[in-house]
């Protein structure tokens, strides 16, 4: 049976828990550890310009926050900076809805198809029906997508909401029309192995996944097109007149620290978070094991070569699934666990994506709630 500590007090409580959103709290008591290192002093006078770098096309890119994401990259070794444009964006959120603006604009039939293979992130079906472009047209599912025409993929890998690795699925022979963008945003080792240095023409990157910094508001991408660069960059100058000077200062020194500690015995923060998010999936799947109403999907171990040895995966969301018909987020909100229905992620009614990205007390409240639904559904029975 798994052991569910320090949950007596915290457990009697009529809380509602959120773990709808992917709100990653998680990381708190690593950068209180860290203390002052990534204080950033701001003048009255500091920052005051719409202007970063006049000579750069994304020219309200901070330059120290360029070579953070350069040199973070490098260290880790998951994604390829050379001979790439970044563009900074607030949140990989905006840089999504850029980066399907752009190379809808560029094709030459509109509107241009949008689909991701399900289940997919709930938040690309707002992303790409929001505005009611006419540009593009959100086409749902990319498994059984065959129209013809220009066609847009998102991929999501490691993918949100099911944690799996994630290839292309549309994929049609001798066809020029279809572009990618491959969103990394969990591709990093605290939450997959690194496997390969990723190299696609357009990647997404976002700050609060990596470090749990969500309210700094930054992601980027890494672009190889200039033309598709200039697109995006434009979007935003449009969208919200560049991004804010503020966060992007804040977000280069705590990049530099996560560099810097990265090969840390002590302070690594990716062997912090690794280690957290595997004992949260160990306690989960110790619930798991005592029920015969839920279900999670199995991940295959891998060759990390950041950690330098073969390690699991522990996704930032649980893709949990139950074994009857039965409507699984209203049976969570009835135990007061907010969670995202399947149904949004293009998938069922008997699956809800639930973050693990929660502080402990919250986490280990759901554990204990989840414990006791069989309990409860036998009663309702």
């Amino acid at each position: 049976m798994v052991k569910l500590e320090n949950m007596k007090n915290i457990s009697s409580s009529d809380s509602v828990i959120n773990l709808d959103h992917g709100d990653p709290t998680a990381y708190e008591e690593y950068w209180r550890k860290i203390g002052d290192r990534c204080t950033v002093t701001i003048r009255g006078c500091d920052l005051m310009s719409y202007f970063s770098d006049v000579n750069n096309m994304c020219w309200f890119l901070e330059p120290k926050l360029a070579e953070a994401i350069k040199e973070l990259h490098d260290a880790v070794g998951n994604a390829a900076t050379e001979d790439r444009y970044i563009v900074v964006g607030t949140g990989s959120t905006q840089l999504c809805q850029a980066a399907v603006h752009a190379l809808s604009s560029l094709a030459g039939t509109q509107p241009v198809s949008v689909v991701a293979a399900a289940p997919y992130y709930s938040t690309y079906v707002e992303e790409t029906t929001y505005v009611r472009s006419g540009m593009h047209k959100w086409e749902g599912d990319a498994w059984g997508f065959d129209k013809k025409g220009p066609y847009i993929e998102l991929v999501t890998s490691p993918n949100n909401p099911d944690g799996t690795i994630r290839e292309t699925v549309v994929n049609r022979p001798d066809d020029d029309e279809g572009k990618v963008i491959h969103d990394f945003a969990y591709y990093w080792p605290h939450y997959t192995p690194i496997t390969r240095r990723q190299d696609h023409d357009i990647m997404l990157f976002t700050f609060s996944k990596i470090t749990g910094h969500a309210g700094s508001r930054i992601g980027w991408a890494l672009v190889k097109d200039t033309e598709v660069a200039k697109k995006m960059v434009e979007y935003i100058i449009v969208n919200s007149i560049g991004v804010s000077k503020e966060s992007q200062i804040r977000t280069a020194e705590i990049l530099k620290v996560l560099k810097e500690t990265c090969k840390s015995e002590t302070e690594n923060f990716f062997e912090y978070g690794h280690e957290m998010m595997k004992n949260r999936w160990e306690k989960l799947r110790g619930v798991m094991k005592e029920s015969d109403v839920f279900s999670l999907p199995k991940y295959p171990e891998a060759y990390c070569n950041f950690f330098g040895k073969t390690l699991g995966s522990y996704p930032a969301f649980a893709w949990l699934g139950t074994k009857e018909e039965t409507d699984l987020v209203n049976e969570l909100r009835r135990r007061k666990v907010m969670s995202r229905a399947g149904e949004r992620c293009g998938s069922d009614k008997k699956h809800v994506r639930v973050s693990m990205l929660s502080r402990e007390d919250v986490f280990n409240v759901f554990l204990e709630r989840l414990a006791n639904m069989k309990l409860i559904k036998s009663i309702d029975l």
